[in-house]
C-alpha cells in the first residue's frame, strides 16, 4: 500500500507528461493512456481488498508524520468510490477512442483526460483539506480546457459559466481551509476532528456551513447547481459523460467526508433534509421541461444529488449506507445514460427529441441499453437503482422523515416520467421533422463504431453488477457508515505514529 496509493496518483500524472511527448502520434497517446489507467482500475481493486480485510490505510509521504506532512489515506467509503470512478473513466476512454470526431484527436485530449484522472484519484485518497483543495484544482483545470474542447461560441460562453463559478467556489473553499487552519492550527482532516472540539459552538457551526456552501457549489445541490444544466450540454459528449458520472459525485464525497468527520451530527439534520428536498424536486422538474436528451440528463444529475444528501442528512448508519450505495450505481448508471445520447447524436446528428424517433428500429441494441440504464435511475427493481432508492427509503422511515421519503418517491415516479419521454420521442414512433441523418462514417451504414458501443455495454454490464453483488455491498456500505459514524478507527490509523 506504500506503493500503490502514491501510484494511484503519480502514475496518471506521468503518463500525462509521458504523453505530451508523444503529441505526433495519437496512437501511441491513446495506448498509454488506456494502459495507465486500465492499471489505475487494478491498483484501486487491490486497495478495496485490502481495505476490506485490514481497514483503514494512511501513508504519509515523504516520512512526515501527521498532521505536518502530506497523508493519504483509504478507508471503505473513498476505496469503492476511487474503484467505481476509475472503472467509469476507462470505459469513456474506450469511448472516447472509437469516436468518430476530430476532437478527441487533438492532442492535447489525453494528457489532459490523465490529469482529470489523477485528480480524482488525489481527491478520494487525500487526507487533509488543503490539498483536499489542491486535488480539486488539478481536477478542474484539466476540466476547464475539456469543456470547451474544439467548441463554438456557445460551448465557450457556457464553458465559461462553468469556469468562472468554479473559480468562486474554489475560492472560497480555499478561504474556508484557511479558516479552519486559523480556528484549529491544522488542515489534516482527522487532527481537525479532534481540535475542532475545542473551538467555540458559534465558530464551527459558521465553518460547517461555510465548508456546505462552496463544496454544495460542487456537488451542484440547490440553490448552488445553476451553473451545470447549462453548461454539460454543450461539450463534446465523452467530457460531458466523465463529467456527469464523477465531479459533482467528487463533491458529494467531499460533503460526506467532512460533514461526518469534522461537523458530525447527533441525528437527523433539518437544514441537509431541506436542501435534499429541494434538490430532487427542482432536478425532476427541470428534467421534464426539457426537449434535449443531454438537458434531461443534465437535470437529472442535480435531482439525483438530492438523494445521496437524504441518506446524509439521517446521519445514520442505514441513511448513510444507503447514500453510499447509490452513489456508487449513479456513478455508471449516469455515464452509460450520456454515452447512449453520445451515439444516438453520433449517428443522427441530433439530440432534440422532436426530430428523432424509430431509433430502435435501426440500432435496437442502443434501445436496450438505454432502457436498462433507464429503468436503474428510475428505480425500478430489479435494477441497482432501486438497491439504493429502497436502502434510502426504510432509512428514512426508521428516522421519522416522513415528508422528505414521500418526496424522493414522488422524485422517483416523474424521473420515470421523463425515461419515458425520451424513450418514445427517441427510440419510439416518428420524428416531427426530417432528423439530418449523419452516418458515422461517411456515407456507411447509421450504426456507431464498435467501441462506442463496446463502451457503453460495459458500463450497463457493471450496473447490473451492482445490483447481483447488492448483498456483498451492501454489507461493505454498512462497514463503511459506520466508519463515518464512529471515526475514532479512521483517526487512529491516520495520527498513529
Amino acid at each position: 500500500m506504500r506503493v500503490i496509493l502514491p501510484l494511484l496518483v503519480v502514475l496518471p500524472v506521468m503518463a500525462a507528461a509521458a504523453s505530451l511527448l508523444l503529441w505526433r502520434s495519437v496512437r501511441l497517446q491513446q495506448a498509454l493512456a488506456v494502459a495507465a489507467v486500465a492499471t489505475c482500475v487494478l491498483l484501486s481493486a487491490l486497495v478495496v481488498t485490502e481495505v476490506a480485510h485490514g481497514g483503514v490505510v494512511a501513508i504519509h509521504l515523504g516520512g512526515w508524520e501527521a498532521p505536518v506532512g502530506i497523508t493519504l489515506v483509504a478507508d471503505l467509503l473513498s476505496a469503492l468510490l476511487l474503484c467505481v470512478s476509475l472503472v467509469t473513466v476507462l470505459a469513456v476512454l474506450a469511448y472516447a477512442i472509437g469516436q468518430p470526431r476530430a476532437n478527441k484527436r487533438a492532442f492535447y485530449f489525453h494528457p489532459l483526460y490523465l490529469v482529470l484522472t489523477a485528480g480524482v484519484s488525489a481527491s478520494f485518497l487525500t487526507g487533509d483539506l488543503f490539498n483536499l483543495f489542491v486535488a480539486f484544482e488539478v481536477m478542474l483545470s484539466a476540466s476547464y480546457v475539456l469543456l470547451t474542447l474544439g467548441g463554438g461560441k456557445e460551448q465557450v460562453r457556457s464553458g465559461m459559466t462553468y469556469v468562472v463559478i468554479n473559480l468562486l467556489a474554489s475560492t472560497l473553499l480555499v478561504t474556508a481551509v484557511g479558516l479552519i487552519y486559523a480556528a484549529t492550527g491544522s488542515v489534516n482532516m482527522a487532527d481537525v476532528a479532534q481540535r475542532l472540539a475545542d473551538v467555540p459552538a458559534g465558530v464551527r457551526s459558521g465553518l460547517g456551513l461555510l465548508l456546505l456552501l462552496t463544496l454544495g457549489i460542487k456537488a451542484a445541490i440547490f440553490p448552488l447547481f445553476f451553473w451545470l444544466p447549462d453548461s454539460y450540454p454543450t461539450a463534446p459528449v465523452t467530457v460531458t459523460a466523465v463529467f456527469a458520472g464523477l465531479l459533482t459525485k467528487v463533491g458529494v464525497y467531499a460533503i460526506i467526508r467532512t460533514q461526518t468527520l469534522l461537523f458530525p451530527g447527533n441525528g437527523a439534520s433539518t437544514l441537509l433534509l431541506a436542501l435534499a428536498a429541494a434538490t430532487m424536486i427542482v432536478g425532476v422538474l427541470g428534467a421534464i421541461a426539457q426537449n434535449d436528451i443531454k438537458r434531461i440528463l443534465s437535470f437529472h444529475i442535480v435531482s439525483q444529488i438530492g438523494y445521496m444528501l437524504f441518506g446524509l442528512a439521517l446521519f445514520s448508519i442505514a441513511g448513510l449506507a444507503g447514500a453510499i450505495v447509490f452513489t456508487i450505481h449513479q456513478i455508471p448508471v449516469k455515464t452509460a445514460l450520456f454515452l447512449v445520447g453520445g451515439i444516438v447524436e453520433t449517428t443522427t446528428g441530433t439530440a432534440a427529441l422532436d426530430r428523432l424517433g424509430g431509433f430502435q428500429r435501426r440500432n435496437p441494441l442502443t434501445a436496450i441499453l438505454f432502457l436498462l440504464a433507464a429503468l436503474s435511475l428510475a428505480g425500478l427493481p430489479p435494477f441497482s437503482g432501486f438497491i439504493g432508492k429502497l436502502a434510502l427509503v426504510q432509512a428514512g422511515l426508521s428516522g421519522q422523515a416522513w415528508t422528505v421519503t414521500s418526496i424522493s418517491l414522488a422524485v422517483s415516479a416523474l424521473t420515470l416520467f421523463s425515461m419515458v419521454k425520451i424513450w418514445t420521442g427517441v427510440f419510439w414512433g416518428q420524428p416531427d421533422y426530417d432528423p439530418p441523418l449523419v452516418a458515422a462514417h461517411g456515407d456507411g451504414p447509421l450504426r456507431p463504431p464498435a467501441l462506442m458501443t463496446g463502451a457503453t455495454i460495459g458500463l450497463v454490464a457493471v450496473t447490473l453488477g451492482i445490483a447481483l453483488a447488492a448483498g456483498p455491498l451492501w454489507t461493505l456500505s454498512e462497514r463503511a457508515a459506520t466508519g463515518l459514524l464512529q471515526p475514532a478507527t479512521y483517526i487512529e490509523a491516520v495520527l498513529t505514529r
